[in-house]
């Protein structure tokens, strides 16, 4: 009952309702450590009382020697020798100081050896305990082990022990707690709480927890409160696992584990969403006759529900109402927060009602809980109506009531609405900072910057200045609008004195900066936070890194990331994905993979987005086929799979030629509860279309159509490409008439679909009224199209037409691609415009293109036609010097013009080609 009623107590400091839980909770941690702190004291005064051992101090005064002091091996009264008290106090002082003249070394030994040539066990232990150099106290506690001859007492090592802790150095930890298990005794319980308290306050927890389990692997106990306060230190930072550990250790030694530390790691379990072992506590905690209380069921309600587990929540708040236990106000604010979280609103206004029937005093904390409901829900009339219900009961709102209702109107984007409130507001509770903050935050997220500083010099006149909160949200909001140069002048304008900026402040203006192409102000930036003494953490570095890659200075952002391994901060995962993923991008493809395996080198677990990341550069840079393997590591290493994963993973096994994995995967996707979207639609219609399983793509399309998504250009692209190849002309036309009536626009790849279709047909004249339809609807053609119709127009004997296109091509200032300068130069070879194709060909070369087989055989055959024999044979001849293949067409043409220009000797080299030719040919059929 104490703790319920320091519970209530604490429910008047609460500042948020969403704070409620974690204040209910600190107030127990907080009772439970006073009852440690006691159980320590006591332990220390039993501890003195049984061995009679003085206490010496840190300073020199007399405090020093009020109790008792070994001397001589015996335990000697203060009252007894006084005199002799105050020579051990001098020897101490005078030992200390000849320690801390210098370094270590045969000058400190001697003037130590002339000082005292076998210091008494007294002696030792005070000048350890006045010692806080730890590696000083080692070297003068070897010294005089050897100097005496023998082994110390536990109270010295107990001193020596002391003064690690007070270091905050335990590098010898280990040997000395075994020289002490060797010797047959061991730390006493106030040197291992204050080893541990050491460590607790220097955040090093796990040497605490290595401090631990060293003591354990010398058969030692720790005490009870070395353990209790590393676990609640534990707690705060989510350590679970290792917090399990030390509870089963406490069970091992047998201590008496209390409810409220089963609450503690239950707490934590249920906060990182691990609700098997957090049931499984409670289980056992039931197995070991513990009754639960109403601070576990409160406890339980808050963390389950807040991981989603809303029934169990239920659960939880019937079961604790069965064990005759009266749900508190803590408890009914949680249920309802949860409800209101996972938006179950009319059961959150059930319970809420059920709470407050034949209720004299409302509870202030569900009003505000319900009211942030309401505004959730985007209900703010029912939220208006709350407040007004709250001041007719006599409980005036306060203003975390009207804050929560300023959040939601600001979410909902309701500004004008939000700043009517603002000023309503007045009437019953003083704007606060965070009042100020809010409205501030909307105002510059709408880019309403003249209402924003009208807002911020009300906050000044009413004695409040912006603090490093509001400028953060101020210069946040700012680089989002693109408002970069407003930011910049805020935080130039910041004065340091009063407001200085943080990590956050630096960290928005370096991404703002970066993301707008402005990096070198953004590494500017960066230097001066460093001069500043702000240590950049990863977050900084990843923007640094992503927006130098974004405009194309890839060495800058390599340079970044060697920076930040230099300056010793540790890349998290986060930023190993987006460097990989921006080396990727720089198609720097060995060094991503490297970038893969480092992660794994770093100690992470590839996630989903490295895989993903990883899987779609490789398909886009021709590694299609390792898909297969990648996609089964990643669901052995038990990747969850999103919906961008299952797209990049479904087009790298089109792309690689498994459409029946990728079709199975689309499939799996919806028995897991992911919608397909139109890429992963499109990556399968695209697939298929490419295998000429043409029927089944259409299905998919149409399924497509049937679920509501939103299909675009690039599926009906894949379609009209299929159906084209095939010579399905019709139901190429009508999925392209059906694009137009849908209201998309063809883009120019949609149009060389349908007019290599066309071309492949032989509906050459009807590819060329498309071609006028394309440009009359504002499509620019490219070298694509121009090579489509003229390999058409050759195609059926059309050159002149076909060179009027190349023509007009060159007039746009298309750069032909070689296929293109194969077509035309072929063409007009067979058409016998010899000198037009030698004149292409020529330019062809001369602009760093390199003919093919197909092109040396055209202009060959096209010269020994026009009896340029000579002029065709110097070509035969180049082309075998190139290692392409010379044709028998191409052959026969060529040693019939020599024939007829009587070039015998060139002739005879020809029909012996022509022989080998024929030969191997014969052999490839044979075999």
């Amino acid at each position: 009952m104490e703790i319920v009623r320091e519970e209530m107590k604490l429910l008047a400091e609460v500042d948020q309702p969403g704070s409620l839980i974690d204040n209910y909770v600190t107030q127990l941690n907080f009772v439970l450590s006073r009852k440690a702190a006691g159980l320590v004291s006591l332990q220390s005064r039993l501890a003195s009382a049984c061995k009679n051992i003085c206490s010496f101090s840190d300073t020199p005064s007399s405090e020093l020697y009020k109790k008792s002091v070994v001397f001589e091996g015996k335990v000697t009264s203060i009252q007894e020798h006084p005199s002799r008290i105050a020579g051990v106090k001098k020897e101490v002082d005078d030992v200390c100081g000849i320690l801390e003249s210098g370094p270590w070394g045969p000058a400190i030994e001697n003037a130590l050896s002339s000082l005292n040539e076998k210091p008494q066990p007294g002696l030792v232990i005070g000048v350890l305990r006045k010692l806080k150099n730890v590696n000083l106290a080692i070297n003068y506690f070897r010294w005089t082990e050897r100097k005496t001859e023998q082994a110390h007492c536990p109270e010295a090592y107990n001193s020596l022990l002391m003064v690690m802790a007070r270091s905050k150095k335990f590098d010898c930890l280990e040997q000395v707690l075994g020289e002490m298990s060797i010797a047959g005794f061991g730390p006493s319980n106030n040197t291992c709480i204050e080893l541990i308290v050491s460590c607790v306050k220097s955040q090093k927890l796990r040497e605490a927890f290595d401090i631990i389990q060293t003591m354990r692997m010398f058969k030692f106990r720790p005490p009870f409160s070395a353990y209790t306060t590393l676990i609640g230190a534990l707690s705060a930072v989510i350590e679970s696992d290792l917090m399990l550990t030390l509870f089963h250790q406490m069970q091992e030694l047998g201590y008496d584990v209390s409810v409220h530390l089963f609450t503690t790691l239950i707490r934590v379990f249920a906060k990182e969403g691990r609700v098997d072992a957090a049931l499984s506590l409670l289980d056992e905690m039931k197995s070991n006759s513990f009754k639960a209380d109403v601070v576990l069921y409160n406890v339980c309600i808050d963390c389950f529900g807040k991981v989603g587990k809303v029934d169990m929540a239920w659960k939880f708040f019937h079961e604790m109402r069965a064990q005759d236990l009266v749900p508190d106000d803590v408890t009914f604010t949680s249920m309802i927060g949860v409800l209101c979280k996972a938006n179950k609103l009319q059961e959150a206004v059930e319970l809420f009602e059920l709470m407050e029937r034949d209720r004299k005093v409302p509870c202030a904390y569900a009003y505000n809980t319900m009211i942030m409901g309401y505004g959730s829900a985007g209900k703010f009339d029912e939220a208006y109506s709350l407040l007004e219900r709250q001041k007719a009961k006599g409980s005036i709102p306060s203003v975390i009531s009207y804050n929560c209702i300023l959040t939601c109107l600001g979410k909902k984007g309701k500004v004008q609405e939000a700043l009517r409130v603002f000023e309503e507001m007045k009437k019953d509770a003083v704007p606060n900072l965070p009042t100020y903050n809010i409205l501030v935050d909307m105002l510059c997220k709408e880019g309403n910057l003249e209402d924003a500083w009208r807002i911020r010099d009300a906050m000044k006149e009413a004695g409040l200045y912006p603090n490093v909160i509001t400028i953060n949200i101020m210069i946040d909001r700012l680089c989002k609008a693109q408002n970069l140069d407003e930011a910049i002048s805020i935080f130039e304008g910041m004065d340091h004195k009063i407001c200085c900026p943080n990590e956050v402040t630096f960290c928005s203006l370096i991404d703002g900066l970066g993301k707008h192409g402005r990096v070198n102000d953004a590494y500017r930036l960066y230097e001066m936070m460093l001069d500043s003494g702000k240590i950049p953490n990863a977050v900084v570095y990843t923007s640094l890194i992503r927006n130098f890659f974004k405009c194309g200075r890839t060495e800058d952002g390599h340079k970044i990331y060697k920076e930040m391994l230099r300056r010793g901060c540790t890349p998290d995962l986060m930023l190993l994905n987006t460097y990989m993923d921006c080396v990727f991008k720089a198609r720097e493809i060995e060094k991503g993979r490297a970038l893969f395996e480092e992660i794994k080198a770093q100690g992470f677990v590839p996630d989903v987005q490295s895989y993903s990341i990883l899987i779609h550069s490789l398909v886009k840079a021709g590694f299609a086929h390792e898909t297969y393997q990648l996609f089964h590591v990643m669901k052995e290493q038990g990747c969850v799979l999103d919906t961008l994963a299952y797209n990049t993973v479904i087009d790298g096994f089109c792309k690689s030629g498994k459409v029946n994995k990728a079709y199975q995967l689309l499939e799996e996707m919806k028995t897991k509860g992911h919608r397909p979207t139109v890429v992963t639609y499109g990556s399968v219609v695209d697939g298929l279309a490419k295998i000429d399983r043409l029927d089944e793509a259409y299905m998919l399309f149409e399924e497509a159509k049937a679920q509501g998504v939103e299909l675009n250009v690039v599926i009906y692209s894949s379609l009209i490409d299929g159906f084209g190849k095939v010579g399905r002309i019709d139901e190429a036309y009508l999925i392209f008439e059906e694009l137009m009536q849908k209201g998309l626009t063809p883009n120019v790849c949609t149009w060389n679909c349908l007019l290599d279709a066309l071309v492949k047909a032989e509906e050459v004249d009807e590819a060329i009224v498309c071609f006028k339809s394309m440009r009359e609807l504002n499509c620019v053609p490219n070298h694509i199209t121009y090579s489509i119709l003229i390999n058409g127009l050759c195609r059926i004997r059309k050159f002149n037409k076909a060179f009027v296109f190349w023509q007009e091509m060159e007039k746009q200032q298309l750069k032909p691609n070689s296929i293109t300068y194969t077509i035309m130069i072929s063409g007009l070879a067979k058409a016998g415009n010899v000198v037009e194709a030698c004149g292409l060909f020529q330019r062809f070369k001369a602009n760093g293109g390199i003919p093919d087989s197909v092109c040396y055989n055209a202009i060959i055959e096209g010269l020994s036609n026009a009896n340029r024999a000579m002029d065709a044979y110097k070509l035969f001849e180049e082309t075998r010097r190139k290692g392409c293949d010379i044709y028998t067409k191409a052959c026969v043409a060529l040693l019939d013009a020599l024939h007829k220009a009587e070039c015998l000797e060139q002739a005879a080299i020809v029909g012996a080609v022509l022989k080998e030719t024929a030969k191997s040919q014969h052999a490839s059929k044979y075999w």
